[in-house]
């Protein structure tokens, strides 16, 4: 059962609406739910279609009779005293109505959520309530949110006609592919458009749904989220509403946890884009972007060829959403800890993913060695950032404990210093590969030139 299929004139009266929200929760955060447990409880809340009308009315004018004249009825916008018990709090709004007093109201009040049904607003009380009795129920199956964003995180989509000469073995030769490329690899034809899911994908999802409620999280239009989400979840199993996209957002070219019913001490982001979480970098987890056809490389400035073009692809069990699956185990492990003596609750899964990334370079005291662009504050600059959420010290001083120089070029005194001293000398994309890969990477596999690097390296 989902909201996006049931409206309240499906409903007995509009309480049930309001109960039918609740339910909404109850059913999609258990997606292996038996399909014919979920069809009975429809036939319990379900009425004759003839019944509806009268029924409604009747609930609604349960709610109206008490008051003698329209002046009386209660408003969105009543001032005074505050509300008794007995009254309605308007928890939401569908269509221009209070979804439990029936009451007209302003369709601008409270957040809009249609996503889960078209032309749902709810008040911030109501969705306070709601986040609040869904965190309880997914603690206490040791779960907790998971928001995934869909293109260079969980796959990659090209135009067709964007496809070179050197990618037309994907259309031309597909008979040839390999199987598991042919698995992964959708045209559709609708949208003139081809879609390649990222290895392990599957086997992530599958994992990933024991430890966490997913919703998909886009930028993209609705239509292209839901084809996508077909590709990812054909049975419908992962996700079920929970798929918002760019027209859902409330602020422009951003992404908001605002309209995720989940509280965000409880919620992880997997995303290749930072600056569209704005708000809620402590909840992300940064992806390293999967570039699998030429135009998702030359959009983002890569002169190579790209995977499809390479006819390769990301390693299955090294790739980016393998590791990143080991890296949700391990913080849901820290998180459902039994061995604490705090209230879950009272937990925050934040912190355990601060501590997670902390490991991967505890440990390492690291200085820069002609990485910053002159006059540049050293503090602000994203690798020296990188480096203290890893877990590693940064300073501008040489000495005994320094364990790392990071440097463009093998010349610096500061790189001569570290040769002498018997130190590691690396270049500045082993921090950020191991940022990406979660793991301390081994030093000589990120060797430093003796010439002067471009200038453009630090600058971006």
């Amino acid at each position: 059962m989902s909201l996006a299929a049931d409206s309240p004139v499906h409903s007995s009266s509009s309480d049930d609406f309001a109960a039918l929200l609740d339910a909404e929760l109850d059913i999609i955060s258990d997606a292996s739910a038996d399909i014919q447990e979920v069809a009975e409880e429809e036939e319990n809340i379900d009425v004759e279609e003839g019944d509806y009308d009268l029924k409604f009315d009747r609930a609604k004018r349960r709610k109206v009779e008490p008051y003698e004249n329209v002046a009386d009825l209660p408003s969105s916008s009543s001032q005074g005293s505050s509300p008794n018990k007995d009254e309605c709090q308007h928890p939401g709004v569908y269509a221009g109505m209070c979804m439990k007093c029936g009451i007209k109201m302003d369709d601008e009040s409270g957040v809009a959520f249609g996503y889960i049904h078209k032309n749902l607003r709810l008040a911030n009380d109501e969705i306070s309530r709601l986040r609040e009795k869904d965190l309880k129920k997914l603690l206490h199956h040791k779960k907790l949110y998971l928001v995934l964003d869909l293109d260079h995180t969980l796959l990659n989509s090209t135009r067709l006609v964007d496809l070179t000469v050197e990618e037309g073995h994907l259309i031309d030769q597909r008979g040839a592919l390999p199987d598991t490329l042919k698995r992964d690899l959708f045209r559709l034809g609708s949208m003139q458009m081809m879609t390649k899911l990222r290895p392990f994908v599957h086997t992530f999802l599958k994992s990933a749904s024991s430890m966490f409620e997913m919703y998909i999280y886009t930028m993209g239009e609705r239509p292209y989220a839901l084809e996508m989400a077909k590709l990812l979840d054909p049975g419908d199993v992962y996700f079920n509403s929970r798929i918002i996209a760019q027209g859902d957002c409330t602020q422009r070219h951003q992404k908001g946890l605002d309209i995720v019913l989940g509280q965000e001490s409880a919620v992880l982001i997997l995303d290749d884009t930072e600056a569209v979480w704005k708000k809620h970098k402590d909840n992300l987890i940064l992806m390293e972007r999967y570039h699998f056809f030429a135009s998702s490389s030359k959009h983002f400035g890569f002169n190579c060829k790209s995977l499809s073009e390479l006819r390769s692809d990301e390693s299955e069990s090294d790739g980016a959403l393998a590791t990143v699956l080991r890296v949700l185990l391990r913080i849901h492990s820290l998180f459902f800890d039994p061995g604490r003596d705090d209230n879950l609750l009272d937990r925050d899964v934040r912190q355990a993913l601060r501590t997670v990334r902390e490991e991967v370079l505890m440990g390492c005291k690291v200085v820069f060695s002609r990485v910053f662009p002159t006059n540049f504050q050293a503090e602000q600059h994203h690798l020296w950032k990188i480096a203290m959420q890893l877990g590693a010290t940064c300073s501008m001083e040489l000495d005994s404990s320094v364990t790392h120089v990071i440097s463009l070029d093998a010349g610096t005194d500061k790189s001569r210093w570290a040769v002498q001293e018997k130190k590691f000398l690396v270049h500045p994309r082993w921090i950020e590969a191991s940022n990406y890969l979660w793991k301390r990477q081994p030093e000589e596999n990120f060797p430093v030139a003796s010439t002067v690097a471009l200038l453009d390296y630090s600058l971006k």
